[in-house]
């Protein structure tokens, strides 16, 4: 729990810090940034896509927390998509910044299925919380299909 606390804290602060274009001083740190929340939400998302394939044993704690980490991250990263951050070390398609209405559309589904994700979650039902991971796994798949370079 202490981690949950200290993960929301430090990205509470990074969100309602500066405006997302004062608060990156180089494009590549844009890029980290966004490339972090992702990487962080999909650590967490993935610990609770694992328990309900059996992968992992199902803690219903451990799948509450990991799931709201996921959530809140998934708020995250859409700043560090701004204008000239398509080039370097990214797997991210053109067709972000050209098609930026259906890449905005995927990230707001994606965002809305993490949070019944987590609200599924907190309720703890493993058969509700599967069909919830497979809907936000499916939101994230489209989005990847269409703007990451495999």
């Amino acid at each position: 729990m202490k981690k949950l606390t200290a993960y929301l804290l430090t990205g509470a602060a990074l969100s309602l810090a500066v405006p997302a274009s004062a608060q990156f001083s180089k494009p590549e740190n844009a890029i980290k940034y966004r490339q972090s929340a992702m990487f962080m939400m999909s650590q967490n998302f993935g610990r609770v896509a694992g328990m309900v394939a059996g992968r992992i044993p199902f803690d219903a704690k451990v799948a509450a927390e990991s799931a709201a980490v996921a959530e809140f991250m998934a708020k995250l990263p859409w700043d560090g998509f701004g204008p000239g951050t398509d080039f370097g070390q990214t797997k991210a398609k053109p067709e972000i910044w050209t098609n930026k209405a259906k890449f905005d559309d995927y990230a707001k589904k994606m965002q809305n299925e993490m949070g019944k994700l987590a609200a599924a979650a907190k309720a703890g039902n493993l058969d509700n919380i599967k069909a919830a991971v497979n809907a936000t796994g499916g939101a994230c798949k489209s989005c990847h299909d269409d703007f990451q370079e495999k």
